[in-house]
């Protein structure tokens, strides 16, 4: 199975996963939730997860990744379907603890196998196809939760996301025969403590700077809604201005490789925190939507840069047969950061978001400093 065919599979979950996190938002908003009760459901995506990601890493490592992936699957098809059962604020809650743990063997297993199918600069293409993958998710999930929530409702509308996001596990079952691939084994029968990863540098830079950079992604697409729906805007118009954010992404990743190998790593990352710092501080003081949907495409072509680097980077610098290992860790960080962010800023969210956006434009600068402090790949 090729790149190509692991990003189409990928495209289906996330906008599930996507389609969810402005889709439940709204829920939550239209249930009378207060901002802090949302950041909770924001912090609970991220709860089990950071749990569960070293496991998957290790049966990526060592049992391959068609089962988790199928697992993925249908765990988040089957959490986009609670609420549509049970639509009250507890449904949510539920909603978002399952897609959250059945997200994260998804993700594991997906980056595993897109980092097994070529090294070097053939590694940072994949990514950036992967990531591509990402962008067109994240363009096409809010678009079609907002125009479906105006047509069908908010019920129809999470049975939509739960059959789109079951189509790769069905896919991956009648396919069953086709070779998964595979990184090669470590030398060793021992595996040692996950932590003494974290004794390299490199990988451990590579977390931090992810960490930010999706608490960044996480952060816009839940307090978007909430300040969209401040403003009296529509959930059509909040989908488009969140999609302004995954078409830049897109854009960027197109020339990703070239800059990279111009430019190198280490500098674009550092200069993408920045420059999401900058749009995280502009963004509370545009209030019209075209305005908002031009923050949204700077954030949006500044963040897009990030996600690919630290995935190869975390490859890159994993030990031989610690691959998927590295990986789950690297979403451990992530994780953590998107348990405690929420439920700080949802409680600056009771003086209303302009608290949150500026946070974060803090937390996005602080990672531009630690990107920078990169030592130089080897």
């Amino acid at each position: 199975m090729n790149v190509y065919a692991i990003v189409a599979l990928s495209v289906l979950t996330q906008m599930g996963l996507k389609g969810s996190k402005m889709l439940v938002a709204l829920h939550a908003i239209d249930l009378g939730a207060s901002p802090l009760a949302i950041g909770l459901l924001i912090a609970l995506y991220s709860v089990f997860p950071m749990q569960l990601a070293l496991f998957a890493g290790r049966v990526c490592d060592r049992s391959g990744v068609r089962r988790p992936m199928v697992l993925g699957s249908l765990g988040i098809s089957a959490g986009l379907l609670v609420p549509a059962i049970y639509p009250h604020l507890a449904g949510l809650y539920v909603s978002a603890i399952i897609i959250g743990s059945a997200t994260i063997f998804y993700q594991v297993s997906a980056q595993y196998t897109v980092g097994a199918l070529g090294e070097g600069m053939a590694r940072t293409r994949n990514f950036s196809v992967y990531s591509l993958g990402g962008s067109i998710s994240g363009f096409i999930g809010p678009l079609l939760v907002g125009y479906a929530m105006e047509g069908a409702g908010k019920l129809a509308t999470y049975g939509a996301l739960a059959a789109i996001a079951a189509i790769p596990a069905l896919v991956l079952l009648a396919l069953r025969r086709i070779p998964m691939p595979r990184h090669q084994p470590g030398v060793g029968a021992q595996t040692p403590s996950a932590l003494r990863l974290l004794a390299n540098p490199d990988l451990k830079r590579a977390f931090m700077t992810s960490a930010v950079i999706l608490t960044g992604l996480d952060l816009f697409n839940f307090y978007m809604p909430i300040y969209g729906r401040s403003l009296g805007f529509t959930p059509s118009t909040i989908g488009i201005i969140l999609s302004m954010q995954a078409a830049a992404a897109f854009i960027v990743r197109l020339f990703l490789p070239r800059l990279v190998q111009r430019v190198g790593d280490e500098r674009v990352l550092r200069w993408a925190l920045l420059l999401a710092g900058g749009s995280y501080l502009a963004f509370p003081l545009a209030s019209h939507p075209f305005a908002l949907a031009g923050v949204a495409f700077v954030m949006g072509l500044s963040l897009g840069c990030g996600q690919p680097l630290t995935m190869q980077l975390t490859q890159r610098f994993a030990p031989p047969g610690r691959i998927g290992e590295a990986i789950g860790l690297r979403l451990t960080f992530n994780r953590l950061t998107q348990i405690a962010v929420p439920l700080v800023f949802g409680s600056l969210g009771t003086f209303g978001v302009y608290p949150v956006f500026w946070a974060n434009s803090a937390l996005l600068f602080s990672g531009s400093w630690v990107a920078a402090r990169r030592t130089p790949h080897k």
